[in-house]
């Protein structure tokens, strides 16, 4: 495993999760020579440009402070096929991204700030909640640009949860894609990063095992497909079964 991966590992199994941090290591994945300490910095910029802003009590003006000092920050549709938009160092640059890159950054700076924010999952859209959510708080939607949103009853998302989305996110967008190598190599990096977070699908393995098969690694691809089928055999034998062809399947190809 790459130094960079063994960092992410590290990363999101430490206590708090530093969740910007994360993001830029997800993105390292795409560019190699991504300078994650820059990036950082640009969050660093971004809370002192914000700090005059915002004041230290007041969830609504807190909400409204972040506003104006990130409201270069919003997305478009066509962002979701756009893979820079689930890339933290990218949606930096050009100040767009998916709901859930955008929220980021807003967690980010607020993290900086101390102001008291965190992710809420609503369908199919990740906005930020500033203040205490069992009292008084108010909803944000970055991808609008900071708009403020109704009250509502949804879920938080703890790291963990963000970094499964947004690592699902991508492979999403393979899907959309026209199948090549490349495409599948995005694919199996997503996956395999999935694969260190401390609560994953157990699905992925056989994903990551379909993969490698496809991109040639044969007997790894064998290997991870036998992996999953051992551990899905106590609960379904048909799925478990059905892994064990594929990876004879695999093996037959190195004949």
């Amino acid at each position: 495993m790459s130094q960079q991966r063994v960092r992410f590992a590290e990363v999101v199994r430490s206590e708090p999760v530093d969740l910007g941090l994360a993001c830029l290591l997800i993105g390292g994945e795409v560019d190699r020579s991504l300078d994650v300490d820059a990036s950082l910095a640009a969050l660093d910029a971004l809370a002192a440009t914000a700090r005059p802003l915002v004041p230290r009590v007041g969830v609504s003006a807190m909400a409204e402070g972040l506003r104006l000092a990130l409201q270069d920050f919003s997305g478009v549709a066509e962002d979701y096929d756009d893979l820079r938009s689930s890339l933290l160092h990218s949606v930096l640059q050009r100040r767009r991204g998916l709901p859930l890159l955008l929220s980021v950054v807003w967690l980010e700076v607020a993290a900086r700030l101390s102001v008291p924010a965190y992710a809420v999952a609503l369908p199919g859209h990740v906005v930020v909640g500033i203040g205490d959510p069992e009292d008084e708080h108010v909803l944000v939607d970055p991808f609008a640009g900071g708009r403020l949103l109704d009250p509502v009853d949804a879920p938080l998302l703890s790291p963990n949860d963000l970094l499964l989305r947004l690592l699902t996110n991508v492979r999403a967008l393979t899907t959309r894609q026209p199948p090549s190598l490349d495409v599948a190599r995005t694919r199996l990096w997503a996956v395999e990063l999935s694969l260190l977070l401390p609560r994953h699908p157990l699905e992925l393995r056989r994903e990551r095992g379909e993969l490698l098969v496809r991109l040639g690694a044969h007997l790894d691809g064998a290997e991870e497909l036998e992996t999953f089928a051992l551990a899905v055999s106590d609960v379904d034998e048909q799925v478990s079964a059905a892994a064990r062809r594929e990876a004879r399947m695999a093996r037959a190809q190195l004949n």
